[in-house]
C-alpha cells in the first residue's frame, strides 16, 4: 500500500496514511465528532509521540493504558475526548493482535467479497456499519482494494464522484464539497428532529 492521500491536509501525516493500514484505520476510528482533518492527523501524531514513523499494533496494544492517553492529551489533544479514544485506538489494535498477528492490511489483503470486508471492517471495536461502509469505500476509490461487489457494500458511499464522505477527498476543493454535504445531512436531521417533536407536542 503506497498511494498518495490528501485526508488530513497535511504532507507528513498524509504521506504515513497512504502507505500504512494500521494508520489509515486508526484516522477512519478517530473520524468522529471532529473535523476530519483533525482525525486523520491523529495517526502521524501518535506515532511521532512514540518516537516512530509508523504504528505498531503490537507496541500500542500492550501500551501501558494510562500512559497512552496521556500521550493523546497532550497539546495539541489528538481528539476532541482523547482519553476515551485512545482507549478504542488500543481495542483496535488488541483486536488486530489477537485475529491478524497485529497486521492491518490483512483485514483485506485475501478478501473474496466487498460483503466480507464489510463483514470484516464492522466486526473491528469501534466500527458499525456507517463507519465501515466509508473506509470500505475509501479503499475502493483511492488504495486500490477492489475485490468483488465492493461498491454495492459500501452502500451509497461506494458511488462515483458521490462527495458523502473521506472516500471522496482527493483535495481542497473535494473536502469542502465533502463537508458541505455533511451540513446538510445535519441541517436536514435536525429538521426531521424539530418536525417529530412538533407532532408530538400537537398529539
Amino acid at each position: 500500500m503506497d498511494v498518495t492521500l490528501h485526508l488530513a491536509q497535511d504532507p507528513q501525516a498524509d504521506a504515513l496514511l497512504g502507505h500504512s493500514p494500521l494508520a489509515a484505520l486508526t484516522g477512519m476510528l478517530l473520524d468522529q465528532q471532529i473535523p476530519m482533518e483533525w482525525a486523520f492527523k491523529g495517526p502521524w501524531t501518535i506515532a511521532q509521540r512514540l518516537g516512530s514513523d509508523d504504528l505498531d499494533a503490537h507496541e500500542i496494544a500492550a501500551y501501558d493504558p494510562e500512559a497512552f492517553a496521556a500521550l493523546l492529551s497532550e497539546k495539541p489533544a489528538v481528539h476532541r475526548y482523547p482519553g476515551s479514544m485512545a482507549g478504542r485506538v488500543q481495542q483496535l489494535c488488541r483486536y488486530l493482535v489477537e485475529h491478524y498477528d497485529g497486521d492491518a492490511e490483512a483485514l483485506w489483503r485475501d478478501v473474496d467479497s466487498g460483503k466480507e470486508l464489510l463483514k470484516r471492517l464492522q466486526e473491528l471495536p469501534g466500527f458499525g456499519k456507517q463507519k465501515a461502509q466509508i473506509f470500505l469505500a475509501l479503499l475502493g476509490k483511492q488504495l486500490g482494494v477492489r475485490p468483488g461487489g465492493w461498491r454495492e457494500a459500501a452502500g451509497s458511499y461506494g458511488e462515483t464522484e458521490a462527495f458523502r464522505s473521506v472516500a471522496d477527498i482527493t483535495g481542497p476543493e473535494s473536502l469542502a464539497k465533502v463537508r458541505a454535504h455533511k451540513q446538510e445531512m445535519k441541517a436536514a436531521a435536525k429538521a426531521a428532529k424539530a418536525a417529530k417533536a412538533t407532532g408530538t407536542a400537537r398529539a
